[in-house]
Formats: structure tokens, sequence, C-alpha cells
């Protein structure tokens, strides 16, 4: 009897050891996914075009890059701050580089601070919407465009932002099958010429 308590004991620990390490794998994508539905963190629009009304008021957005832990490329914004007017649509730069001598896939999140500027922050285009491949030694530009919709001045909490802060953090992904099959071709073929 005693044995058979321990061996359950076991079981549960490594269980419990299994779904907390899946948790924590999953974490990212799942904090990304749940801000990107219910708009909590500073989750950000994404838009087609700007409204098309652009006012004479301006909001300072600064730029902001992390990695998780682990992750191995280089990555920060191309500037720290810009200046815009509120309906007018900004372009800014991240830079990603891969000093690895291995291909490597990422993804970004990303949030916006203060949360509560995070709904009237639209994206039109962003390298966040895809993933992102760097070969080894591959430097890339990458570029977000933005611009903060003009109902930011109608918010009683919102309309008192004198910046925004927009930040991304990569995280390492698997491989996309078609350019894991990609390499695998090349390694074939380079194997066939020697």
């Amino acid at each position: 009897m005693a044995i058979e308590g321990k061996n359950k004991t076991v079981l549960q620990t490594v269980g419990v050891v299994v779904f907390m390490g899946a948790m924590a794998w999953a974490s990212v994508p799942l904090y990304d996914w749940f801000c990107r539905v219910t708009g909590y963190g500073g989750a950000t629009g994404v838009a087609e075009a700007t409204t098309g009304e652009v006012l004479d008021r301006t909001i300072k957005v600064r730029f902001d890059a992390s990695l998780e832990r682990g992750m191995p490329w280089e990555f920060k914004p191309m500037q720290t701050e810009m200046e815009i007017r509120i309906g007018e649509e900004g372009l800014a730069f991240y830079e990603a580089y891969n000093p690895t001598d291995r291909p490597i896939a990422g993804s970004a999140s990303y949030n916006v601070a203060p949360f509560g500027a995070g709904g009237y922050f639209s994206k039109i285009q962003c390298f966040c919407f895809e993933e992102q491949v760097l070969m080894p030694g591959e430097r890339m530009q990458m570029p977000v465009s933005f611009f903060v919709d003009p109902d930011i001045i109608n918010d009683s909490d919102a309309k008192h932002s004198k910046h925004i802060t927009l930040s991304y953090t990569f995280y390492e992904i698997d491989l996309p099958e078609n350019v894991q099959a990609a390499l695998e071709t090349n390694s074939d073929a380079d194997a066939s010429l020697n």
C-alpha cells in the first residue's frame, strides 16, 4: 500500500511539473492573444488607413524593444521617440539581427502604455502581423505604420496622455514548414555535390 501511495504522489508531481512547463511555454502567445481579444494590457487596434481627420494637437510616441529569455536575436527600435499630430500616419522602424549560425523564426507580441490609450493606437502595417525568419548573420529593418485615433480626445482618461509607448517583445518560434523544407532541400543538394 505504501509503494502504491508513493507512485501516485510521484505521478501527480510529474503531472504538475509537466502542466506548469506547458503553461510557461505557452504564456507569451496566450497573453498576446488575450490582449488582442480583450484590449487588456494596452493592446492596439488594427486599421487599413487613417480616419482622415488630423488634429493640431501632437502626441509623443516612444518605442521600446525586448526579447524573451533565451531568444538569441538582437532587437531594437531605430528611433526612440517621435512626435506626431493626432490622426496623422507615423512610420517607425525596428531592427532585428540574428548573430547565430542557424536560422531562427520569431514572433512579436506588443502592448501600449498607458493602457487607456491602447484602444486609440492603431497599426496600419506591422512586422508583428507575421512571423519573421532571419538567416544566420541576417539583419533586417522592419516597419510599423500607425496613427493615434482622434477619438482619444473624447476619452476622459486617455485624452490627458502626453505620450504613448509602443513595446514589442520577440520570442522564438518553430521554423515555418516551408522554410524547414527549403533548408532540408538545400542540405540534400549540398550533400549530393560532395
